[in-house]
Order: structure tokens, then sequence, then C-alpha cells
């Protein structure tokens, strides 16, 4: 049987039509508009296409979106300075940092110094704390892509076996803390696991987030499991994920497609959080 495809772009239509009705209503009622403000260092081309798709739907919804870009040279310093200038600008309600940044720069100076009230990512400690004790307020945008699809399509979570190809602080880690703290039991498998189709073969669920084409075959599934494929990566022929993904889907009972899976999703999901930071700051700042 084949696999009922996850129709990411559909749900992030969803997703962006209930956001535009909420900004109306606030614009209306506060006299202001969201702005967010996203630092760019360099000139990564992933990252354009990924901007290029957020800005989009940021102007969708009615989110003023602004660029602060900074030479691949610049120093820390100067960005942490900028982020801060950033934090005490009361028309800026949310900050974005856009990676990747290059290698010198410290991601956690960078993500520590955004003030965690206007954390968009929410991969400050402050908020990535309170995910990980259960406090949701503001969970990182692609695990909350993946939380949303799969509550989208009525997974049930409690008790299933998921594996999770990724350890990062940006998908991994937290997405393993939200699936437990709904009952899930987690495995966290990465580039050092050994013998990794041991711990797929057991998954219910298998979320992958590696960048490595076709990391993923028929071979690494049990029959009916769901396939949520995080991964994207530009290859000769074309854009792909880490899924084999018409072999996979005939063994699958549900998978996500690379590109139009998870992606429109994921920027959907950092539109809900602009406005959380938003509602925040016309609020309680």
């Amino acid at each position: 049987m084949t696999a009922k495809i996850v129709n990411g772009r559909a749900i992030a239509k969803e997703i962006r039509k209930k956001i535009s009705e909420e900004i109306v209503q606030l614009n209306k009622k506060y006299n202001s508009t969201p702005v967010i403000a996203t630092v760019i260092v360099g000139n990564d081309l992933s990252s354009k296409l990924y901007l290029k798709l957020r800005d989009n739907a940021c102007s969708e919804v009615g989110i003023i979106s602004k660029h602060y870009k900074f030479d691949v040279n610049v120093s820390e310093q100067k960005i942490l300075k900028a982020i801060q200038k950033l934090n005490e600008d009361s028309t800026v309600h949310g900050i974005f940092i856009q990676y990747p940044v290059p290698n010198r720069l410290s991601q956690e100076k960078l993500i520590q110094v955004i003030d965690n009230r206007k954390d968009v990512e929410g991969l400050n400690p402050v908020n990535l704390g309170r995910t990980l004790i259960g406090d949701e307020y503001l969970i990182p945008c692609t695990p909350l892509s993946v939380l949303t699809i799969l509550e989208h399509e009525h997974v049930v979570l409690k008790g299933k076996d998921i594996v999770i190809i990724n350890h990062s602080n940006v998908v991994g880690k937290p997405l393993a803390a939200i699936l437990l703290n709904r009952n899930a039991t987690v495995a966290i498998c990465h580039v050092f696991t050994k013998n990794l189709i041991q711990y797929t073969l057991k998954a219910d669920i298998l979320i992958t987030g590696t960048g490595v084409p076709k990391l993923i075959t028929t071979n690494h599934i049990k029959e009916n499991a769901i396939v949520l494929d995080v991964g994207i990566v530009e290859t000769k022929d074309g854009i792909c994920g880490d899924v084999d993904f018409s072999a996979v889907k005939e063994k699958a009972s549900l998978i996500t497609p690379v590109p139009g899976g998870v992606g429109p999703v994921t920027i959907a999901c950092s539109l809900k959080n602009m406005l959380k930071i938003y509602r925040n700051c016309v609020e309680n700042m």
C-alpha cells in the first residue's frame, strides 16, 4: 500500500490564513504592524532561498520583514552589538539569526544575547529551557513544524517508538523534548551512531534531518512506519531530502516529500512564533 503523502503546502496555507486574520485584528486594536528583524552574515545561497520564501510568507500575512546584512568577515563583537541594539528597539518585535553563520562566530553567544521575549526561533536558553520542562511557549520552528504535521494527521504520540536522526540544538534536541513531553519513547541517532539500521527498524515514527541524500531506504524502515523528512539538499538532479522517497513511500504509511513537506510548514510555524512574539511585545512590554 502506498503511503499517504503529506501536503505541507496545504497545511502551511491553513496556518497563514489564520495568522493573517489574527494580525488584522491586532493591527486594529494596537494600531501597529509586526516587525521582524533578520541578522544575516555572509552570502549563503541556501539562506537566500529560505529568506525569500519567508519574506513572501511574512508579506502575505501582514508582517514587515527587515534584513540586517553583514559582511562574512564581520567581527563577532559588531554582530553582538547589532543584536543588542535590536533588543532595545521598541519598533522591532522579533529577531532571527539566519544560519549558517561563519564557524568563527559562536552560535551560542549570538542566541544568548537575543532578548528571550524577541527570540522568534525559541533557541535562547530561557525559551529552550521552558520547552524542555514542558512549558512550550516558543518551540523552535522546525520541531514545531514536525509536531504540527503529526497533529494535523492525527498521529497519536503516546507510547510510540520514535527515532530522530539529528542531535542539533536547533532540531534534534528540542524535538526529542517535545515528543517526550507527549510520552513518546525517543531515541536520537547521529553521525557517530553505530549500526543506524538497528534503531530505525524499530521506529513507529522516523524523523530524519541529516542532509545526506537518500540515506534512508526501504531497508531502514518497518512496514507502515511514519517517515518525516526534515533534510534538504541540492544535488545535480534537483532538491531532495534524506529519504529515498519513491521507494520508501511504497512501504511507509505516511511520508513527507522534499520539497513540499516539512519546509513550508516550518516557515508557517516561524510566522506562528512571530505572532506570539508580537502579541507579547504589544501587550506586555
